[in-house]
């Protein structure tokens, strides 16, 4: 039985081939390409310090973060790796994959 591919044209199946790390950059990529500031945040809240990233996600008299704000947080969030949450992280980054 072949697998349907997703509205992005790749199955479950490839995506799930790559490593959490190469999900990550295409799934960020995308997110960039579609100014997908809530995917960004979505993803942050998986992180195991994620606390900072729902007290910026909250901040009272503010437009809302942005997608760069969102990216730099990722990069000290994950300054020693995600592998805890790599599980969670990978589900994620494909089910936005399959979903755009």
């Amino acid at each position: 039985m072949t697998e349907t591919p997703a509205p992005g044209g790749r199955t479950f199946d490839e995506l799930d081939k790559l490593s959490t790390e190469e999900l990550r950059e295409q799934a960020f990529h995308l997110a960039r390409e579609r100014r997908d500031v809530g995917f960004f945040w979505s993803v942050l809240r998986h992180l195991p310090n994620a606390d900072e990233a729902a007290a910026l996600d909250g901040a009272p008299n503010s437009v809302g973060p942005t997608i760069d704000e969102a990216n730099a947080l990722w990069r000290e969030l994950t300054g020693h790796g995600y592998q805890e949450s790599a599980p969670l992280l990978r589900a994620a980054f494909i089910d936005y994959l399959m979903k755009h």
